[in-house]
């Protein structure tokens, strides 16, 4: 059998027994508060795990990415809502998906995209489900609840022959907040977000049966889910060290982590320097109070446990610094992970997961790559 030992590095890490308590403790709450769970699976880019977060087989599921959408539709997933703006280049792909009996709805949030998607469904004689994107903090994309072109929109999709499934929003900004009380109110403002634009189009005559909110830390912090019909949720598969410093979760429940090989010491003896860096890493930073604490990503030793005080503190293509109050003088070849700041990130710079049950390896991942 393969060990850690024998691995090429940098490896992507997946701790099995992790991995399943951070999806049931999601799946519980939610299941308590009377609300479906709809996972991203833009985190874990892998059928297999997707399956066992999902509700059932076929879904439902959120992606960010058409390829992810073509990938786990081969694997048996039918529900699926694709959570990115629609661009017109990416209909033909979306049409092609719901010819082959797939459920997949599309987001949109401006007169023109659903003029240019009202066109290409004339022309092909298809028929898309489309979500209306409401933006309720600020943070990226969409429409205020109480923007009148929101039933313009609505209209002009229902008159085009296209399903007006309901709304869909995203609390992004809940990753800039530094207290739990915060990330709760900023919840309570995404859910009375979605439901006031949906009582607004069901007043206009549309019936409105999705009312979609998510991000992990709003969905852990929620209390009051009333009118939601589902929540969506990723990167709370694996967690992180963003998902820590909010404190969602604790650098101990992070289920992945980078295996990297120290490849010596910087001159002054001060920084190891590990055959890790932003291409196994990412460069993602994180929380900006947490960032003199987290640097790129915490240090464990082979078997995972944390190294108090040590961090990644620099890192360029192939080379990460790693650095503390007392960095220990390791040999050249000893083996340390690397607990990741973003997971989403960092597991995108790798094309599978090196599963391990009870410390051992247990397996091989692939995840699907590209847009």
């Amino acid at each position: 059998m393969t060990t850690l030992a024998a691995l090429t590095t940098p490896c992507l890490l997946l701790e099995d027994e992790k991995l399943q308590a951070n999806m049931d403790r999601l799946a519980r709450r939610l299941h308590e508060r009377g609300v479906s769970l709809r996972p991203h699976l833009k985190t874990c880019k892998n059928i297999e795990i997707a399956r066992r977060c999902m509700e059932s087989p076929s879904g439902p599921a959120t992606v960010s990415t058409l390829a992810e959408a073509e990938y786990f539709a081969a694997g048996g997933v039918h529900d699926i809502c694709y959570a990115v703006g629609i661009a017109p280049n990416k209909l033909e792909r979306v049409a092609e998906l719901r010819r082959r009996g797939i459920d997949l709805s599309v987001v949109l949030d401006n007169e023109e995209s659903a003029r240019l998607l009202v066109d290409f469904a004339r022309q092909r004689d298809c028929r898309l489900a489309v979500l209306l994107e409401i933006d309720c903090d600020g943070h990226r994309a969409g429409l205020r609840p109480d923007d009148p072109r929101l039933t313009a929109i609505a209209a002009l999709l229902r008159d085009g022959g296209q399903e007006v499934r309901g709304v869909l929003t995203h609390a992004g900004s809940a990753y800039d907040l530094p207290t739990t009380e915060a990330i709760a109110a900023l919840a309570v403002q995404e859910c009375t977000a979605a439901n006031t634009t949906a009582r607004l189009l069901r007043e206009a005559g549309f019936p409105c049966p999705v009312v979609s909110v998510g991000s992990t830390p709003t969905a852990f912090f929620g209390e009051d889910f009333s009118g939601i019909t589902e929540v969506r949720a990723g990167v709370y598969v694996f967690q992180d060290l963003v998902m820590a410093g909010l404190g969602v979760c604790r650098p101990e429940d992070l289920a992945l982590s980078v295996l990297t090989t120290v490849i010596g010491r910087q001159s002054d003896g001060s920084a190891l320097i590990i055959d890790a860096g932003w291409m196994a890493l990412s460069r993602d930073t994180g929380l900006p109070w947490k960032r003199e604490e987290f640097g790129y990503g915490l240090v464990c030793d082979e078997a995972g446990n944390l190294i108090p005080g040590l961090r990644v503190t620099e890192t360029n293509q192939e080379h990460g610094i790693v650095s503390g109050p007392s960095c220990p003088a390791l040999p050249a070849g000893s083996r340390l992970r690397i607990l990741p700041i973003h997971a989403c990130a960092t597991a995108a710079c790798f094309d599978s997961y090196t599963v391990l049950r009870e410390g051992r390896i247990s397996g091989r991942l692939e995840r699907c790559r590209g847009w």
